[in-house]
């Protein structure tokens, strides 16, 4: 980004004070922010909590992690088992969240919390060890150029800022917005790559009630300030089913807009994902139940679910509906013994008979879990 660029000019401005017209209110667990420090959350910018979705012995990544708020309430709800890591381009806010380190290490026990320096939209770029190479190698020239492009590639194939597959849960909070629209595609894909098959996303972000003009969008001021560069609320949905997650729910919907301009209600909202397992559809006799309220539901597989119908399910998909965050809607039936796996190729629709499961386990109480 440019050093004139007006979102890392704003939010370089609210490291040093507090940027007031940044904050949405928004209830944070009071237990989680005894252990911050003053500081931090006095210059902690967003708009929603998208750490209460995160699991003990979680790998969590923080979009935007500013600084740091976010990535030290989970450090407290992780365990020793996991980390978090923090991702952010603007130094002044990764200097303000790397302050605290050794401080929050000692009170959690351990440093289960690192800050690294990238863009969202690029995830594969740590731009640490591209200032480093820009430091011994200025670009002068075009060949000076094509050798920095050539160096980058490399960079994301064998030393990515974070690796694929390697993320539990993503969480962003108020920063998706201050993408730019023709990368926004390529945010989300991002977030696909780093997580790991059956990871979750969470993130909080303010949605848009109508499509944003260009005369908003043009407004510095308006984006900066988590507003012009708004996700429209159907098209934030799509756009994690156009990278491929399934499970896409607006978990938390503010009645109230947060600002309105120009007629257009702005409002901030959370929005859960899962990033679909990859193994093989396996067949063992597994079935599901829907237990309504509604006569059916299809999933993002193109799987029909009747309401109090013993649908015939592989085994990647019955685990996925009665492990994952559709686990209350769900009952599962699991078959008495695990004979020989068949591909499953059952068309959508399929009943499995009674006489299949008889004897099998039924689980689904109520009550699902993200965890």
């Amino acid at each position: 980004m440019s050093a004139h660029d007006p979102v890392m000019d704003r939010y370089s401005r609210g490291a040093q004070a507090v940027e007031p017209a940044l904050c949405c209110p928004t209830d944070y667990d009071p237990a989680l922010l005894e252990a911050l420090p003053a500081e931090i959350l006095e210059k902690d910018y967003g708009c929603g909590d998208p750490s209460r979705y995160v699991c003990e012995g979680d790998t969590v990544l923080d979009l935007g992690a500013g600084g740091g708020k976010i990535c030290y309430m989970a450090a407290q709800l992780i365990g020793p088992e996991g980390r978090v890591i923090g991702v952010d381009a603007n130094d002044d806010m990764l200097a303000l969240a790397r302050k605290y380190q050794p401080e929050m290490a000692e009170r959690l026990g351990g440093d289960r919390v690192e800050f690294r320096k990238g863009r969202i939209e690029d995830l594969g770029l740590d731009l640490e060890a591209q200032d480093r190479r820009l430091a011994e190698h200025p670009v002068g020239t075009s060949a000076d150029l094509a050798d920095l492009e050539a160096w980058r590639e490399r960079q994301r194939a064998e030393a990515p800022l974070v690796a694929a597959d390697s993320v539990d849960l993503v969480v962003s909070n108020c920063v998706l917005n201050l993408v730019r629209d023709t990368d926004k595609e390529q945010l989300v894909r991002e977030i696909h790559r780093v997580l790991r098959p059956g990871g979750r996303v969470a993130v909080s972000d303010i949605v848009s009630d109508e499509p944003v003009p260009e005369s908003l969008k043009a407004d510095p001021e308006l984006w900066s300030g988590c507003i012009s560069g708004a996700f429209q609320e159907e098209d934030f949905a799509a756009a994690f089913a156009r990278a491929g997650f399934a499970a896409i729910r607006y978990d938390k919907w503010d009645a109230e807009p947060w600002q309105v301009v120009e007629g257009i209600e702005f409002r901030s909202v959370t929005l859960t994902a899962v990033k679909p397992e990859t193994g093989p559809c396996l067949d063992y006799g597994h079935a599901v139940v829907y237990r309504g309220p509604f006569a059916s539901v299809t999933d993002d597989e193109g799987h029909i679910f009747p309401r109090g119908a013993r649908m015939a399910v592989c085994e990647r998909t019955f685990r996925h509906l009665t492990e994952g965050p559709q686990a209350a809607d769900f009952i599962g039936i699991a078959p008495a013994e695990n004979g020989e796996p068949a591909t499953f190729c059952a068309p959508p629709g399929t009943r499995r008979a009674p006489a299949e499961t008889k004897g099998g386990g039924h689980a689904g109480g109520g009550g699902g879990s993200c965890c």
